[in-house]
């Protein structure tokens, strides 16, 4: 696979070399910009050559001299943060402009280019979309830029960790969602094992961002596969453009009511520095660092629903209940000791699936009875007879007996480490005036708890990106890898129940044969003390025994519970100082159980990589985009698996062999036409084409109308698609209560699903069972989830104050992604109530398309209004539904959507950024969702079903204020966020946020 990305590298290099030309003339211009209302030099503007890659920055007295390898007339276009872009051309003759920058008080002026790959204005976007900038990231008061995309109209954000947070839009929320995607420079920041991007754990340091914009939709007719439901683009600052050195530290409390210690401190740092030389070669490098002790999950409510149990009235289990499932209470399944004792019902020494226990009822030889077994002395003869008599022997002597795991709670597994370190660095070279070539390495690594099937605790797990990229104005090409590695997680629920396997053997282990010695022991002597009464009361032999068996059933019925608990005692003592939190082997046996792979440990090993090569080119220089704009492109990737054998299946079906690559590849174009300056019209087609699916076609076609120049009405049709992940094809993972398996037709093959019929677990009841009603599951086609958008919209600003943005949309979601259980017979030939037993079955959950077609729609506005004096409003509103629930739910009452969206949201926001040119500022936020119900696989299938999973309604309150130093080139700002200290939780099985309070200091040598 290396030698595949070099050889893609030498083409690159190649490509360079081909496009250096020499300049036949050299034009030389230069100037000043200032700022308009002072005439105060602006340092680091930029000023770029219009249609070319050349350019360069202000110095420190806003001076700036450009050579170009081409004679005008050509466009210079002048930007900086916060002031509006300026457009000067350039004649023969002229060497020299000067150039008055005035600040950007109204939005709407942004360009953007995620909407359509082209550059455009924001106020004509075909689609849907947000967008945050350098000037945004200043005045957030979020504690980083990743956590001020929740501001946004229509973002919503599940937060599993203080590090990583998964962004969703327009329902389907996901903790780790694979809906979404995210590019960092282009390249797709997923983690390649889990398909899904770790929120910001591993990916730009915030010194290096300059822009975040967000597709919130379908946008797989540009962008390919998955980003069905939404993509998120983030762009690095230019070396070019952003030179100098600049650095940040932060520090402050995160304070939380439900953590063993309540305050704690949380210490944030970075440094960006940046060089050009000549406007020809630049170099940047970037360093983040973040430590701190995490939010907590401490949810312990029951959610098996069983024994009369609700979540309201058996938190922490305060009813005893035997079945307790607390929510973020793991291992909590306890022993069945007659269950376990009587094993597969079949005498032996308890190997092979034996019971020990019948064996030695049926085996052990009483010298008082002469020699006879128990079954003989009660008359049984043949070994058939003798194995029925052990067996109702057992019944009398082994009481039904219950012995509770202690369980642990998520807090006790972990001490929350939140870390996050980025490393960035990349080299450019502009070729000529129109090519720039790129190599870049992202690489970070972190620690963090998230929410998926489990709880899965991230400890040193790292991603790295590296990139080789040619780019011009209308073009680029390039190629990148993407290489994994999940360090040292693992699963905190299977760390729980495996410890509390540990516990329960130990209280087991001596307890168990010291109780059957009792139990025998007293059985016999009560049987033969009986029997000898009998005969000496002058009853016949046959008449004696009887009568003995029943006394001594009696004695055993009424004692053996006693015997039990006696036995058990010791060991149950000894389990609680070694294997309770805090006892003497515990921390030893759960860091043991981490180093081993899922399932005979918790350690889930990962080490994918991702292999990817892209190009995009847009006719413009061909074709006069007045006629019309055209763009096409392509793409080739693989996904090379390695889990080591321990999640993935194998090409040759053994532990050891060499995992699957997944082939997928897709091109698309796109034109565009502008008709007399009021209506744009964009249609674009993509194909795709994965190695184990059939190829999809997605279109798109849009149009915008410009009514009096700033008021922009659309209107678009687009289809969108998902291939499922990498797991969900390929993943054989055995875990402690079910196998999970992928859903291609391999696996099918492989257990024997066909001739071995399975049964789906929801249409297995007593009543299927006993009427023949039971059918096998009948298989069908697995495709990829494909929706179908339709979109209207409107952006306008009313008298150059107020921004207004709205939307509405409506899904079809067709071959929607689901899950199923089968069950299937071990035996094959065993009665069909074999899957009624756990012991008799085989579990596999597998991934499956559903029948029914889902539909939701919502809609959202925005508004932005300009107050004067630098102050601003702004405030969104957004709902989502789910349009079709009570249909679905008719035809299959099982069905789960895991919509996972509030019905309302809102923000809103009050900021100056600089009042009266005092270098004071500030910014509030306040920001709300209705509840909602959170369906989730690491919720149990009751509260999933019966839609107990709520999350409440909660409202959050942010503010900053901030301080520009110039003297010292920096800002100091001082903030908090969720002010009022009132925990919240955003998702099932998450963690309690509670209030953060930081203080920081940003130094920037191009701060104006």
């Amino acid at each position: 696979m290396n030698s595949i990305f070099t050889q893609k590298a030498s083409c690159f290099v190649m490509l360079w070399l081909l496009c250096c030309t020499q300049a036949f003339s050299q034009t030389s211009i230069g100037g000043k910009v200032v700022e308009a209302s002072t005439s105060d030099p602006l340092i680091g503007v930029s000023i770029q050559v219009k249609g070319k890659v050349i350019g360069t920055v202000t110095d420190a007295n806003g001076n700036f001299n450009l050579v170009v390898t081409s004679a005008p007339p050509f466009t210079l276009v002048v930007s900086s943060v916060g002031f509006e872009t300026q457009e000067v051309n350039v004649t023969g003759g002229l060497s020299h402009v000067d150039v008055k920058l005035v600040e950007q008080v109204v939005l709407g002026k942004e360009l953007i280019v995620s909407a359509s790959r082209v550059e455009e204005s924001v106020m004509k976007s075909p689609v849907s979309i947000e967008k945050i900038d350098i000037r945004t990231i200043r005045e957030t008061p979020q504690a980083s830029f990743y956590d001020a995309l929740q501001n946004l109209k229509g973002i919503e954000m599940s937060t599993q960790s203080l590090t990583f947070k998964s962004v969703s839009t327009r329902g389907f929320g996901a903790n780790g969602n694979t809906r979404v995607v995210q590019l960092i420079d282009g390249m797709d920041n997923q983690a390649p094992g889990l398909n899904f991007s770790v929120g910001n754990v591993a990916g730009i340091p915030e010194l290096d961002v300059e822009s975040v914009e967000i597709l919130p939709g379908a946008a797989s007719a540009l962008y390919g596969p998955n980003a069905i439901n939404g993509i998120i683009l983030m762009n690095s600052k230019s070396p070019f453009t952003f030179q100098g050195l600049s650095a940040y530290g932060k520090t402050g409390i995160m304070s939380a009511s439900n953590r063993a210690k309540e305050n704690t401190p949380f210490y944030d740092f970075g440094i960006r520095y940046a060089k050009a030389f000549n406007n020809r070669l630049a170099f940047k490098i970037n360093a983040s660092y973040l430590t701190a002790k995490d939010w907590q999950a401490t949810d312990y409510r029951d959610q098996s629903f069983t024994n009369n149990t609700t979540l309201e009235n058996n938190n922490n289990n305060i009813l005893n209940n035997p079945t307790y499932d607390g929510v973020n209470w793991f291992g909590d399944v306890g022993a069945n000791v007659y269950n376990v004792m009587y094993a597969n019902g079949m005498p032996g020494d308890g190997t092979n699936g034996t019971s020990a226990a019948l064996g030695a009822i049926y085996s052990t030889q009483i010298p008082q009875a002469g020699n006879l077994t128990l079954p003989q002395l009660l008359g049984a003869q043949t070994p058939q007879q003798q194995l029925e008599a052990a067996r109702s022997i057992f019944r009398q002597v082994v009481p039904q007996y219950y012995l509770s795991a202690p369980g642990y709670a998520e807090n006790s597994l972990t001490n929350y480490p939140a870390k996050s370190l980025k490393l960035n660095a990349s080299l450019h070279y502009r070729l000529n005036d129109n090519v720039e070539a790129i190599l870049q390495a992202n690489w970070g690594r972190g620690s963090a708890v998230y929410t998926a099937a489990d709880r899965y605790n991230i400890q040193n797990f790292s991603i790295g990106q590296y990139k080789a990229e040619v780019k011009g104005s209308n073009f680029f090409v390039r190629a990148y890898m993407t290489r994994e590695n999940s360090g040292d997680a693992h699963a905190l629920g299977v760390l729980g129940s495996l410890a509390s396997q540990t516990y329960l053997q130990t209280a087991l282990g001596a307890g168990l044969p010291s109780f059957l010695g009792t139990a025998l022991t007293q059985y016999g002597g009560a049987l033969l003390q009986a029997y000898q009464a009998g005969l000496a009361g002058g009853m016949a032999p046959a008449q004696a025994i009887q009568a003995a068996a029943a006394a001594a059933n009696a004695y055993a019925g009424a004692n053996n519970t006693q015997w039990m608990n006696n036995a058990l005692a010791p060991g149950i003592n000894t389990a609680n100082q070694m294997y309770l939190p805090g006892g003497t082997n515990f921390q030893s046996t759960l860091d043991d159980i981490k180093t081993k792979p899922i399932p005979s440990g918790a350690k889930f090993l990962d080490k994918s990589n991702l292999y990817h090569g892209e190009f995009m080119y847009n006719f413009t220089k061909l074709i006069d985009p007045k006629t019309i704009e055209l763009i096409a492109g392509a793409n080739y990737r693989i996904y090379d698996l390695n889990s080591e054998g321990t999640l993935f299946e194998t090409q040759d079906g053994t532990p050891t062999g060499r995992e699957f690559n997944i082939r997928e590849y897709g091109a698309y174009a796109q034109a565009s036409k502008t008709f007399a300056d009021v209506f744009k019209l964009t249609a674009s087609i993509r194909y795709d084409k994965n190695m184990n699916f059939k190829g999809q076609f997605s279109p798109r076609i849009s149009g915008v109308y410009t009514v009096a120049k700033d008021h922009n009405f659309r209107a678009s049709f687009q289809r969108g698609f998902r291939i499922p992940t990498t797991q969900n094809q390929y993943i054989n993972l055995l875990t402690p209560n079910v196998r999970l398996v992928g859903g291609l037709p391999l696996f099918r093959q492989k257990y024997n699903m066909e001739t071995n019929a399975v049964f789906e677990q929801t249409a297995i009841t007593q009543q299927s069972l006993a009427d023949g009603s039971l059918k096998p599951y009948q298989f069908r086609e697995w495709q990829p989830e494909r929706v179908e958008t339709y979109e209207v919209g409107y952006k306008g600003v009313v008298a150059n104050k107020l921004y207004i943005d709205a939307f509405y949309y409506y899904n079809r979601f067709i071959t929607f992604d689901g899950v199923t259980v089968l069950l299937q017979r071990k035996d094959p030939n065993g009665p069909i109530t074999d899957l009624l037993d756990p012991s008799k079955r085989n579990t596999y959950s597998m991934p499956v398309n559903s029948a029914q077609t889902v539909k939701n729609s919502g809609w959202g506005v925005g508004l932005d209004y300009v107050l004067g004096k630098g102050y601003t409003f702004n405030g969104n509103l957004t709902s989502n539904i789910l349009n079709n629930d009570d249909e679905l739910q008719r035809n299959d009452p099982s069905f789960v959507t895991f919509f996972n969206s509030p019905k309302y949201r809102f923000n809103l926001g009050f900021s100056n950024r600089d009042i009266k040119r005092s270098g004071w500022g500030f910014g509030v936020t306040f920001r709300h969702q209705t509840s909602m119900v959170w369906q989730a696989t690491v919720a149990s299938v009751a509260a999933n079903v019966q839609r107990k999973t709520v999350i409440p309604a909660y409202s959050t309150l942010d503010a900053q204020i901030s301080r520009k130093v110039s003297s010292i080139k920096s800002i100091i700002k001082v903030g908090g966020t969720n002010l009022t200290g009132k925990l919240y939780t955003t998702g099932w099985a998450n963690p309690s946020v509670g209030a953060m309070y930081y203080v920081s200091i940003t130094f920037d040598e191009l701060l104006n």
